[in-house]
């Protein structure tokens, strides 16, 4: 069966999204600073159609994240930073453009029914029976590959109170946030256990830890 993991760059202070999101602004105050890291590499440079940017750990760390999966599941809000119906929403076609990064089956998590989006080489699936149906149709779609659950917060801490997450990648960007969403809220009285199997400190200040969650 494939393996369901999560990869998401935090603040120091332990946000993967900074205060009053807008549409200008999605990541909220500060949000876009969380990735910094990954932005400068090479490996995301190129996976995004352009030339340059910096080699080693960072980029090491970042073409990992691109062949990671062969599926992904999201939040509504992640994907458009919306909640309502889809027809009030401005970015309804989401954040990416005529060309999405993810090229893959992607199922987005949400309270109101549209047809199947496809952009690129990726198709949006839009999924309104709850979180444990998304992850199936994810793992149909992936076959023997991995799921990613690519955020935000609220959609990998369902994973976690639910066990199915048993992956946790964690980029830790030296900057303080000071609120916003924060990814290891609302677990519950009984919080998974997570044994750590990597830590990779890397020049840009940014520390890569992965962990294997209920160990």
């Amino acid at each position: 069966m494939s393996t369901v993991k999560a990869d998401l760059s935090m603040s120091l202070d332990g946000y993967v999204a900074g205060p009053n999101p807008t549409l200008d602004e999605p990541l909220g105050e500060g949000g876009e600073e969380l990735h910094e890291w990954l932005l400068a590499t090479r490996a995301w440079r190129a996976s995004h159609g352009k030339e340059g940017g910096e080699t080693g750990v960072d980029s090491d760390i970042a073409e990992e994240l691109e062949s990671g999966s062969d599926a992904t599941v999201m939040g509504r809000r992640m994907f458009s930073g919306g909640s309502g119906p889809w027809e009030d929403d401005p970015k309804a076609s989401g954040w990416w453009g005529e060309e999405p990064p993810f090229r893959q089956p992607v199922f987005v998590l949400t309270h109101h029914e549209r047809e199947p989006l496809s952009l690129g080489a990726t198709t949006f699936e839009f999924v309104t029976d709850g979180a444990e149906s998304a992850l199936g149709l994810a793992r149909e779609a992936a076959g023997d590959g991995d799921v990613q659950i690519a955020g935000g917060a609220e959609a990998v801490q369902q994973y976690l109170r639910s066990g199915d997450l048993k992956e946790l990648h964690v980029h830790v960007a030296p900057i303080l946030l000071g609120g916003g969403a924060r990814l290891l809220d609302n677990l519950g009285d009984d919080p998974p256990k997570l044994e750590q199997t990597r830590a990779v400190e890397s020049p840009s200040g940014a520390i890569h830890l992965s962990y294997r969650v209920g160990a």
